[in-house]
């Protein structure tokens, strides 16, 4: 994990606004960011690849990943979705750990 952003507590510090726990973290695998950097320079405009956990209520905590591979479309370059369907398989298997009984 490269980031995690507090989305509550900032909007609460910046606006003075209250919302439900939200949290976005930029996920980065570096081999995959270094492949990924290789097959494309201007990539790093899509990297880290963000990952959400809010309070959907009821006690439901849902967890949301980008999908690399649907980001990945608009960059026609097969070296690239490689690396994106890699991603994506590992993004899969954490939030799987993470939640088993989640829809991924």
């Amino acid at each position: 994990m490269l980031t995690t952003i507090d989305v509550q507590a900032r909007l609460k510090e910046k606006l003075g606004v209250e919302f439900r726990p939200y949290l976005i973290l930029g996920a980065c695998n570096p081999q995959m960011a270094y492949k990924a950097l290789q097959a494309e320079d201007k990539i790093g405009t899509m990297l880290p690849c963000n990952v959400i956990i809010q309070d959907s209520g009821d006690g439901v905590i849902e967890i949301s990943a980008v999908d690399p591979v649907a980001s990945m479309k608009a960059i026609q370059n097969p070296a690239l979705c490689e690396v994106a369907q890699y991603v994506r398989g590992q993004l899969k298997a954490v939030i799987a750990d993470i939640a088993p009984t989640a829809k991924v």
